[in-house]
C-alpha cells in the first residue's frame, strides 16, 4: 500500500557483533514502540539484509513532514533512554534522511524491499522525481511489486544535532535521494527486476550523480 503519510525517516546501518542481542531487544521492546507513540508517527518498519551494504533498513512512516521536525520527535531524539544511549553505541556505517515523500503508490506492503540511496543534481531535481514518478507508475503494474516509493531528504532536518546522534557516535551519511520497492513474492525474480531499474535503462538516466547504492531487504519487525 502507499505510505503511510507524507514524511518518512530511512535510516540503514550496521551493528557491532557486541551489541547484537541488545540490539534486537531494545528496537522491539522500547524504541520501535516509543517511536509510533509520538503524535503523527503512523508506523514503524525493520529489514535485515539479503544483499546490502547496510545490514538493516528503518523506515518509519509519518503523517508529514512537519511532525519529524517538531516538538514530539526533537524532545525524544534530545533526551533519549538509558537504554538507547547504550545501543546506539554499538551502531556502525549509519546512514539517515528525514524525507518529504514525493510519489507512494501499491496496494499491499510487501516482505521484501529494494531500497537505493542516491544524488541527484540539482538542476535534474525536477525532471528527476518526473521521471521516477512515471517510472514507478509502469513498475507498480508488474506482478513481483507490492508497492513502489520516491522521497527527498531535507538535508537541514537530516543533519540536526541531538543528543540520541552525539551517542551513536561516528559519521551520519544522508542520502539526498531514496527509491523504495517492496515486494510481495519470490527473493529471485524480484531482485532480478530491482537490479534492471539500475543497469536496464532507468535511474542512470534521470540525473542521477554517481552510482546508486542498491540494497535488498527482508521483513523482520513492524510496529504501528
Amino acid at each position: 500500500m502507499a505510505l503511510l503519510g507524507t514524511g518518512a525517516v530511512a535510516i540503514w546501518h550496521d551493528i557491532a557483533e557486541e551489541g547484537r542481542e541488545e540490539f534486537y531487544a531494545w528496537h522491539g521492546r522500547e524504541h520501535m514502540p516509543e517511536r509510533v507513540a509520538i503524535p503523527g508517527f503512523n508506523r514503524g518498519r525493520r529489514y535485515v539484509a539479503l544483499a546490502a551494504r547496510a545490514e538493516f533498513f528503518n523506515l518509519y512512516e509519518a503523517t508529514d513532514p512537519a511532525v519529524l521536525t517538531g516538538p514530539d520527535y526533537l524532545a525524544r531524539l534530545n533526551h533519549p533512554t538509558p537504554w538507547t544511549v547504550s545501543t546506539v553505541r554499538h551502531f556502525r556505517n549509519v546512514a539517515r534522511s528525514v524525507c518529504r515523500v514525493l510519489v507512494s503508490l501499491g496496494e499491499g506492503t510487501g516482505g521484501l524491499m529494494a531500497t537505493w540511496r542516491y544524488a541527484v543534481a540539482t538542476q535534474a531535481s525536477a525532471r528527476h522525481a518526473e521521471a521516477v514518478a512515471a517510472l514507478l507508475g509502469e513498475l507498480i503494474e508488474r506482478p513481483q511489486v507490492a508497492a513502489a516509493h520516491l522521497l527527498a531528504a531535507d538535508l537541514a532536518a537530516s543533519s540536526t544535532e541531538t543528543a540520541e546522534r552525539r551517542a551513536r557516535g561516528g559519521r551520519n551519511e544522508v542520502p539526498p535521494w531514496i527509491l523504495l520497492v517492496e515486494g510481495w513474492g519470490d527473493v529471485s525474480p524480484f531482485d532480478v527486476l530491482c537490479r534492471e531499474i539500475t543497469t536496464g535503462g532507468g535511474l542512470e538516466t534521470t540525473g542521477v550523480v554517481g552510482e546508486a547504492e542498491y540494497g535488498l531487504y527482508r521483513l523482520q519487525a513492524v510496529a504501528a
